[in-house]
């Protein structure tokens, strides 16, 4: 494993940290195929120990993953001696603020979730305008933050990011209480929200910056044919070009992988053993610039299948609808993606044809994606 200093704080992690939203799920019941997926925990713990006997020492949870069983999970992995090899990561759901109080409260529900008097790194989730206005600055979530580090409660304080350069740029220097933060930065992804620019401005400001979505959500390893072709000549596989892109760049301390099986482990790791700066040639770039350009051709729907926009008030399955029609788009078979859109789609939900137009999911959106427009679009093109 290769370690990268992060930022101000004078620590060393790894290159490659554990991202705790995509952890395995246990295989549907068929009498409920609409229930609530449920983490596989076993394999899950041994999954992030995995990692972390191979010199990760990051790992990355929320408040909301897995309704809350990814921090439990997290805390189980990090019994048995572990929890003092690994930094731990976890986020304060903004939205989640109603009323004075409500920062300690889950804060305090964070720490006997993840069984530890501490956190090492804290971060205000996905910031944005309104969230900055109407939350953090209007309750004072900083001087919170600061409270709870006094207290040793956490003892790094950051933020991740979903919104505008100009908006990330006023919450990087409103403030010299920032450590570190959190923005989407892949090789397609370099002028969206904060992008090269917002990674560089808050490198020069002296924050750690974490990548995370690094194959957006995953579609940077299932590519349309065009890219593909691209990639097929060459010694590396399309997720090693993209994390590549970014362990290349000095400003980024690490970068994110949401690993759901040992394999996944092994060969992230097996990629980071790779990782240093400056590691990509003259021809690599102009490699990934050609798949660039033959991606961004295709009004395919930026979703990352995070699963905020859920559940749908109308039963609607969205990131699953949004994933058959970016197979359409991406040139995969007709024929395969309308099975996948007319069998597999229902297993989750509904199809797009029921979506009613009431855009209860879209403020929840970290891509901002116009959700109830991209549904027609989606129930056009199967129709």
């Amino acid at each position: 494993m290769k370690y990268r200093a992060f930022g101000k704080t004078g620590l060393k992690v790894s290159a490659l940290g554990f991202g705790a939203m995509r952890l395995p799920v246990l295989p549907a019941n068929p009498r409920k195929p609409k229930a609530a997926k449920v983490v596989d925990k076993d394999e899950a713990v041994a999954i992030i120990r995995r990692a972390i006997d191979q010199g990760v020492n990051y790992v990355d949870t929320a408040y909301g993953y897995h309704g809350g069983e990814s921090e439990r999970i997290v805390g189980l992995a990090l019994q048995d001696g572990y929890r003092a090899k690994t930094f731990v990561a976890t986020k304060f759901p903004c939205w989640k603020w109603k009323r004075d109080g409500d920062f300690g409260r889950i804060l305090n529900t964070q720490l006997k979730r993840l069984q530890t008097d501490s956190i090492d790194f804290y971060l205000l989730h996905a910031l944005g305008a309104d969230t900055w206005k109407n939350v953090v600055l209007a309750h004072g979530l900083i001087e919170k933050m600061v409270e709870a580090r006094n207290a040793g409660k956490i003892r790094h304080i950051g933020f991740s990011f979903h919104d505008s350069l100009d908006v990330f740029k006023t919450i990087v220097d409103y403030t010299d209480v920032w450590e570190f933060c959190q923005i989407q930065l892949n090789y397609l992804d370099t002028e969206f929200q904060a992008g090269l620019a917002g990674l560089r401005h808050a490198s020069a400001r002296g924050l750690a910056v974490i990548a995370m979505e690094p194959l957006q959500g995953g579609s940077r390893a299932s590519l349309p044919p065009t890219a593909a072709r691209v990639f097929k000549d060459t010694a590396r596989t399309p997720v090693e070009w993209g994390f590549d892109f970014l362990w290349n760049m000095p400003e980024v301390s690490m970068l994110l992988s949401g690993m759901g099986s040992r394999q996944m482990v092994d060969e992230d790791v097996a990629y980071a053993s790779r990782a240093r700066v400056g590691m990509l040639r003259p021809a690599d770039v102009a490699v990934i610039a050609q798949a660039r350009q033959t991606m961004q051709g295709a009004d395919t729907i930026p979703c990352t299948a995070c699963e905020y926009c859920l559940p749908c008030p109308h039963g609607v399955a969205i990131p699953y609808n949004f994933r058959a029609y970016n197979n359409l788009l991406k040139g995969k078979a007709k024929a395969e993606c309308e099975a996948q859109y007319a069998n597999w789609v229902p297993m989750f939900g509904h199809r797009a044809d029921a979506c009613v137009g009431c855009r209860a999911c879209e403020p929840k959106c970290p891509q901002h994606i116009a959700i109830a427009d991209r549904m027609k679009d989606v129930a056009a093109a199967f129709a």
